[in-house]
């Protein structure tokens, strides 16, 4: 006897049982704002390894510069000792190497080092003589560098709007220092350095978009190959849902007749029998009715030709017989007509086929005389067809062409369509070059034999 689990009642004064917990949307968007969400112009900067090895030695070698240079120059310039100077101008050149991997909070570093270096200089400045060269401030050349830099990689990181923040944030700080605060006998930097990150803000954000623009289009691109590709697949199975509707319309047709006729063939039949027919020819009849409002679904307005024979730009008569092999000679006159030199051979004796059969053959033969005609001008074609105990065995090879064949408006689709047709009769098709440059089209169809009224003579032809 099997093992039944009691489910016991739920208790409505118990505690609710704690599900997994969501996790808390804010931190996930602080990530995102302080840089975790990196563009292509982001570390690791490239896929190679030796631009990206460059850029960080570059990057390296600045923040060296800024720290030991800008720190002699900032304690020449400021009359400020040389390690709290050093110590200010090693903060920017951190910042510089912080920005690579969090742009923003190396941006608030690189701020706070620069105010303080600023706020450090100030009563320094008061005693430089009037006369003399006034030293920049309250953004420092060392302090400048690094800060555009940080703005750059910044920029290139995260979102415009935190960019536009950052922007806003650092141009609140220069006033404030410059107008609000002030100081003596210096040149303002001020405007130029509010510039300066107004045009990297720009430029970086720029290249972003572009960036990011570029990686919606080869996504978009990639998506509409499938979509097309999909697409195509869809029309071509319409197409031969729609050929073996047309087959099986006429045998319902053809049943639907036998039915009406039969009982004029047997003298005083008995009723019994009668109702039996009356009753296969209603159902033929409704069946042959669905068949055509289905029918009336799947063709287009203007049908392809059936036999593949029509003028280019004619539409065959919706209601034209679908081709069979008996049609293959007509079809390669009409394609030695159109400039190949095209040969066939049959193999074996013939001997009848399903019509879904030999709708499929005469497709598959029909496509690849195409393809030979529209990629392989000149060339020579060799088709051979060949009964076999257990089916059918298709063999279309073209040489290589005479001369280069023009561009083709073709969705290249036409190898898609013969396989689908191989597959649908649990057949196989393979298609590929030759050695020499020509093409092979080499099928296989099971074959299934109707009844005795389809046989054909027997017989080999080789035109």
């Amino acid at each position: 006897m099997p093992k039944v689990d009691l489910v016991q009642p739920e208790d409505p004064t118990a505690a609710p049982a704690e599900g997994p917990r969501t996790p808390p949307r804010v931190p996930g968007r602080l990530r995102t704002w302080l840089g975790e969400a990196p563009t292509r112009n982001s570390p690791p900067y490239s896929r190679y390894r030796w631009a990206r090895l460059l850029t960080y030695v570059v990057l390296g070698w600045t923040a060296l510069v800024i720290a030991v240079g800008g720190g002699a120059e900032v304690s020449g310039s400021y009359g400020i000792a040389f390690p709290v100077a050093l110590i200010t101008t090693a903060l920017q050149a951190a910042a510089l190497l912080l920005a690579g991997w969090r742009p923003v909070p190396a941006w608030a570093l690189s701020l706070a080092a620069a105010a303080v270096s600023a706020l450090l200089a100030r009563p320094h400045l008061a005693a430089l003589p009037a006369h003399g060269p006034a030293p920049n401030w309250p953004w420092s050349t060392p302090a400048l560098v690094a800060h555009i830099a940080v703005f750059l990689l910044l920029a290139l990181r995260v979102r415009l709007a935190a960019v536009v923040a950052a922007l806003a944030v650092t141009t609140a700080v220069t006033w404030a220092l410059q107008a609000l605060m002030g100081a003596e006998h210096y040149s303002a930097t001020g405007p130029m350095a509010v510039a300066l990150c107004a045009v990297t803000a720009v430029t970086g954000a720029a290249l972003r978009s572009r960036q990011e623009a570029r990686r919606e289009l080869v996504q978009q691109t990639t998506i509409s190959v499938e979509e097309r590709a999909r697409r195509t697949l869809l029309e071509e199975r319409s197409r031969i849902a729609r050929e073996l509707h047309d087959v099986v319309a006429h045998h319902m047709s053809v049943i639907s007749i036998q039915a009406q006729v039969a009982p004029h063939l047997v003298e005083n039949p008995p009723p019994e029998l009668l109702e039996n027919l009356s009753g296969i020819r209603g159902n033929a009849l409704e069946a042959l009715t669905e068949l055509r409002r289905v029918l009336g679904v799947l063709r287009s307005e203007n049908p392809e030709d059936p036999g593949g024979l029509a003028a280019p730009g004619t539409g065959a008569a919706p209601d034209a017989p679908q081709p069979t092999l008996d049609r293959l000679d007509a079809l390669i006159d009409n394609t030695r007509a159109a400039g190949l030199d095209v040969t066939a051979e049959v193999v074996g004796g013939t001997r009848p086929y399903a019509p879904g059969v030999e709708l499929s053959a005469y497709r598959i033969v029909q496509e690849a005389l195409s393809n030979a005609l529209r990629h392989a001008p000149g060339s020579r074609v060799r088709v051979e067809v060949g009964h076999l105990p257990d089916g059918l065995r298709l063999m279309v090879r073209n040489s290589p062409p005479a001369h280069p064949a023009p561009s083709s408006p073709g969705a290249g689709h036409g190898l898609l369509g013969m396989r689908e047709r191989a597959a649908m009769l649990g057949g196989r098709l393979v298609a590929g070059g030759t050695g020499d440059g020509g093409f092979t089209v080499t099928a296989f169809l099971p074959g299934d034999v109707p009844g005795p009224s389809d046989k054909r003579p027997t017989g080999e032809q080789t035109s």
